[in-house]
């Protein structure tokens, strides 16, 4: 199992990017808060790391803060719940926004996830609750101040089209991709669109 990796941030085009570690290029897969979370290419990058083994493929996850990865994990063993619906969430929402969403039964901020129905959003309330009843009692983890810091990032030639791309990645479609990156300020960076894509469909 492949816990972490240090190295070089070669490649970064969401929902993907290649970390060389010693000479040997990583490629892993990230929700959209590691993504904006990460510095420029060339810039060395620590990841937490976790393997997923299919018939066939080797599929490697990163995470910016041991916790998301916690999250992912707990998330993946709820029924109907695969890593790439994993990602989906964890790009739309933090732990925080998350736990909120469980602890008071709002599935409706679920459903707005891509991937997320009114009953996949019910089970996961439930299931995700049983599991983790020490969520929003005293001795917690403290996952408020848990967020990763943001940075600049190199732009790509188009990020506008780089964006849509990740946001149909994750499951949205491509019309509604569109429809949540229209009107958004130009000049912004890949990762500030998608992020502020995510941040108006979460709200509306």
């Amino acid at each position: 199992m492949i816990g972490r990796l240090r190295g070089t941030l070669l490649e970064k085009q969401p929902p993907w990017l290649v970390v060389d570690v010693a000479g040997v290029g990583y490629e892993l897969e990230a929700s959209m808060t590691t993504l904006v979370a990460l510095p420029g290419t060339g810039e060395s990058v620590s990841l937490y790391t976790h393997l997923t083994v299919r018939e066939d493929a080797h599929l490697l996850f990163g995470f910016a803060r041991e916790q998301e990865r916690a999250l992912f994990r707990a998330l993946i063993k709820v029924n109907g719940v695969g890593p790439k619906l994993a990602l989906a969430i964890l790009s739309g929402m933090d732990e925080t926004a998350f736990i909120r969403c469980v602890m008071e039964d709002d599935a409706k901020s679920l459903t707005r996830l891509p991937g997320v129905g009114k009953k996949t959003a019910e089970r996961l309330i439930i299931e995700m609750r049983d599991r983790f009843p020490h969520w929003g009692h005293p001795g917690a983890p403290d996952l408020a101040g848990a967020t990763a810091p943001t940075s600049e990032t190199r732009e790509r030639q188009d990020p506008l089209a780089d964006a849509e791309a990740a946001l149909v990645s994750l499951g949205y479609k491509p019309t509604e991709a569109a429809k949540m990156l229209s009107g958004l300020e130009d000049g912004l960076t890949t990762e500030a669109l998608i992020k502020a894509a995510l941040t108006r469909r979460m709200a509306g």
